[in-house]
């Protein structure tokens, strides 16, 4: 299905929300902690398929087909198609918490950490947009235990940019009234680059994450004191 959405260029653009959403992304090499290999083939698959069809609307047996494998293999190495859903969100919940929890314990002054940080976060999004697509976007999905798991990873990530903000406001870089709303302003812009950036455009990951970071900086006042 495809949406037309605008991007951060202002341009309007078709914007491919199924077939190839991870061209260009790596796969087994990014879930190498997952074992075996067969259970690290079902797991890329249904990231793949979770990000293009929705997790609802996946069946056990479109994973197992997109990993080669038959519908009863996928139940040797996870339980429920919600068990798989949840291991894929654990992993790119705690990826996503170590990049903002590693920037908000570097050194430098409050910008420069939450530069760092939204540089790295954005980048991860970009880069790994499929795979995010999913963590960010299928939360619900979850089962009730499972969700309370990934939305308490969630806090640890809010926690970690509302540190460095209000760092910033005590030391006189940031002026910001609002803490906990621009908190939530800036991890939504950042996570918001997984449901429109696609390979082949006009920026890399790297530059998006300049560009976010710029516009984050600008956002909480820095420099304007």
């Amino acid at each position: 299905m495809s949406a037309v959405e605008r991007d951060p260029e202002g341009s309007d653009e078709v914007v491919d929300e199924g077939a190839g959403a991870a061209a260009g992304e790596p796969d087994d090499a990014a879930w190498a902690e997952v074992t075996p290999d067969a259970a690290r083939r079902l797991l890329v698959a249904a990231v793949d398929a979770f990000a293009e069809r929705g997790y609802h609307a996946t069946t056990t047996r479109d994973i197992a087909g997109r990993a080669g494998m038959s519908p009863a293999a996928l139940y040797i190495h996870y339980k429920t198609k919600e068990e798989l859903l949840h291991r894929i969100s654990r992993i790119g919940h705690d990826r996503a918490l170590k990049i903002m929890r590693d920037a908000a314990d570097s050194g430098g002054t409050a910008a420069e950490r939450l530069d760092r940080a939204v540089r790295s976060f954005v980048g991860w999004h970009a880069l790994r947009h499929t795979t995010a697509r999913v963590v960010q976007y299928e939360l619900d999905a979850l089962g009730p235990e499972h969700r309370a798991e990934i939305i308490e990873l969630r806090r640890g990530t809010d926690a970690a940019v509302r540190e460095m903000i209000s760092d910033g406001v005590r030391d006189g870089e940031f002026e910001v009234p609002d803490i906990p709303g621009t908190t939530l302003a800036v991890i939504s812009l950042c996570i918001d680059v997984a449901r429109w950036f696609k390979v082949g455009g006009t920026r890399t990951p790297e530059e998006i994450g300049a560009l976010y970071a710029g516009l984050v900086l600008r956002m909480v006042g820095a420099g304007e004191k």
